[in-house]
């Protein structure tokens, strides 16, 4: 067990169930997005799939990032914040894999993860299926918090019945909390609230609702995702190229949106 261990992931799991605002996730893709986010006073942080996967060189969701991960985890493990890891659906459809991978995170000292239900495919996992790694990664390591994301709704078309259902039986395989990334209307995130007696994670976005509003909703956990990776590329870029063209800095950086980002991956992947 990492020195971060059982009492890393208590306190972890203590930060979903304040009182007042969720808890306000920041996702980093490397060792100095994260020492940044924990410098400026986070006290967890989580990794950005996309992030790590664009870095590589390799699309996001596809399960081709599993030593990438790993070593990010093993950089970042026992820092001064707690860690959650975006393992994509676990890199595997073996339950017993996506134990193992979970087991080797907490050794590097994640106290979380966060394991989804989406495909390179464009599909969803077999509810079978994904209870199957949920129930095998907290027989591995009962004490980590495993956040159970189901992308009913990121993949589109998602409909209440199923995000319910998807909800309610992640619940019952033994996660600690339920993402529904892409929910943005107050009355479809109460509703997603109200289906689960987990804390309900989000995606926080420009255009949503504040944390106030969410914390009104019920929900207790807003994550960043891969925001703050694709406001650094676009800064990057934005600077350079009116340089170049203006001869002045810009003064509203773009950002690119996550299907550019995803196009950046190499030919080769």
């Amino acid at each position: 067990m990492s020195t971060v261990g059982a009492s890393g992931a208590i306190a972890f799991r203590e930060l979903h169930h304040r009182h007042g605002a969720p808890i306000l996730l920041p996702n980093a893709w490397d060792h100095a997005s994260a020492a940044a986010l924990a410098v400026a006073g986070f006290p967890a942080v989580g990794t950005t799939s996309l992030g790590v996967a664009a870095a590589a060189g390799l699309p996001d969701g596809a399960g081709r990032t599993h030593a990438e991960t790993l070593r990010l985890a093993r950089v970042l493990g026992g820092g001064p914040f707690l860690l959650s890891v975006d393992v994509e659906g676990g890199f595997s459809d073996n339950p017993a894999e996506v134990a193992d991978l979970a087991a080797e995170l907490a050794e590097a000292g994640a106290v979380g993860v966060n394991l989804e239900d989406g495909r390179a495919d464009g599909g969803l996992t077999p509810p079978r299926l994904h209870l199957a790694k949920i129930t095998a990664v907290k027989s591995a390591v009962p004490w980590l918090f495993v956040n159970a994301r189901t992308d009913t709704h990121w993949l589109g078309g998602g409909h209440y019945a199923e995000t319910a259902s998807r909800l309610a039986a992640y619940q019952d395989a033994g996660a600690d909390g339920v993402f529904v990334p892409v929910l943005t209307d107050p009355a479809s995130i109460a509703a997603a609230v109200g289906a689960t007696a987990l804390p309900l994670n989000v995606l926080a976005t420009p255009d949503g609702p504040s944390l106030a509003r969410l914390a009104e909703l019920g929900v207790r956990r807003v994550s960043l995702g891969s925001l703050l990776f694709r406001l650094a590329l676009g800064a990057a870029v934005d600077t350079a190229t009116s340089l170049h063209t203006n001869g002045v800095f810009p003064q509203t950086p773009s950002v690119p949106g996550y299907a550019a980002v995803q196009a950046l991956a190499s030919p080769r992947s």
